[in-house]
């Protein structure tokens, strides 16, 4: 077991620029905070490097994992890393899973996050898909990272389960959707049927648009339908979340 107590040290520093998103994706790991998250990771056989704990936080780490090498962190330094307010004093290195197009085909919808920011209406979303009985979810360029501290929590564990690609063109997007045989389905207001009466089934690829601007243009004009979530009162718009359970749980139909 080692333990690190200086910033210059190169296991910490090469963990440190995981807070960045660009070692993130030039890397292909990032970092994962908290003992249920770690545990639910190794469960799926997400390959883990490395697990830090805060000194004096190293109880029961034993059953977490008997592979990955076990670092104590000075207290400061680990605070450094950590995004997490009240944090169990425990994250770890891990590897992305590599995703493989074909694997959304079958059944089961897809969600198409096209440019969606807020890194709680990502996770949430994914956690959600993932109820539903969704075959994947599919992240358009210009999405928050998936793999962001708040959006892997947000998610709590259904990104270890769900199949994820991430920072896709549009037309590579609606191109795995067409070999998936699902029909594309976007939300909005004009021209648009209920969302109740528009045959959304686990053919469907639903369309989460941006929290401000929505869906864009290219993919309004490749959809296969357009569908709307009646609103009473003076309300012009729902949740990014919220709209994406109601629309993949309508698709789901009766989930088992």
């Amino acid at each position: 077991m080692k333990k690190i107590t200086s910033a210059q040290n190169n296991i910490f520093k090469s963990a440190l620029k995981l807070t960045r998103k660009k070692y993130r994706d030039a890397e292909g790991r990032y970092l994962l905070e908290g003992i249920k998250p770690l545990r639910d990771a190794v469960e799926q056989g997400v390959e883990i490097e490395s697990i830090f704990f805060r000194e004096g936080s190293e109880n029961g780490l034993g059953v977490i994992s008997d592979t990955a090498c076990l670092i104590e962190l000075e207290g400061s330094l680990f605070d450094e890393i950590s995004d997490t307010e009240n944090s169990q004093g425990v994250l770890a290195v891990v590897r992305k899973q590599p995703q493989d197009h074909f694997g959304f085909t079958g059944p089961g919808s897809l969600v198409l996050l096209d440019r969606l920011q807020d890194p709680g209406n990502i996770g949430t979303i994914i956690r959600t898909a993932e109820a539903a009985g969704c075959a994947g979810i599919l992240a358009i360029k210009g999405t928050g990272d998936i793999y962001s501290p708040k959006v892997v929590r947000s998610a709590a564990g259904s990104l270890f389960r769900m199949k994820v690609a991430e920072s896709l063109d549009t037309d590579e997007a609606v191109r795995i959707c067409r070999e998936a045989g699902k029909k594309i389905a976007v939300s909005c207001l004009e021209g648009a049927a209920d969302y109740r009466d528009a045959g959304l089934d686990e053919n469907t690829a639903i369309v989460i648009g941006n929290e401000g601007s929505g869906v864009s243009d290219e993919l309004m004009k490749l959809a296969d339908m357009k569908v709307k979530i009646p609103m009473r009162g003076e309300i012009e718009s729902l949740n990014a979340a919220v709209a994406a359970g109601i629309l993949l749980y309508q698709a789901a139909g009766k989930v088992r």
